[in-house]
């Protein structure tokens, strides 16, 4: 069940009641999308935060042994994992608004919540390959190219 499924099902009756208005229940369905849509990308930019301390310990050992080339690697993973976490916390957020040029349909959508099950994954990958600075900046690279590919959906290129 999505984040999404669980804030539909949580709606009190007076929520449901207000659904049966006509027009309201599509207004009220993209409030929810847009509340789960920040709370998922909040929860996912967390996960990425803590990587960071990871980082930021690994960097004072690499300082304190004398080994620039390891600070080297470990600067290059923090900025670009930075990066992908400004671009995880703020990316769109997959609705369009009613005077938009482009419009962003269901199947988009669709695809959009495909990309974003893919980064969970993403994180989940750079959080795992912490041990080894390479493997995780190959990953934090993969997750910034998801993210490419989801603002290309969501831009009506692809």
């Amino acid at each position: 069940m999505t984040l999404l499924d669980k804030a539909r099902a949580a709606q009190n009756a007076l929520e449901a009641i207000a659904n049966a208005i006509p027009g309201f229940k599509g207004y009220r369905d993209k409030e929810l999308r847009r509340d789960a849509d920040r709370l998922e990308r909040e929860h996912l930019a967390a996960q990425l935060e803590g990587c960071k301390k990871g980082l930021n310990d690994a960097a004072a050992a690499a300082s304190r042994s004398g080994s620039l080339d390891a600070i080297n690697d470990i600067e290059t993973a923090r900025k670009r994992l930075d990066k992908v976490i400004a671009r995880v916390r703020y990316a769109d957020r997959g609705y369009s608004g009613f005077f938009d040029t482009v419009k962003v349909d269901e199947a988009a959508l669709a695809r959009v919540y495909e990309f974003d099950l893919a980064l969970v994954d993403d994180a989940n990958a750079v959080a795992a390959a912490s041990g080894d600075l390479r493997t995780m900046i190959e990953r934090i690279d993969a997750m910034d190219a998801h993210l490419s590919a989801r603002e290309a959906i969501l831009s009506g290129i692809k």
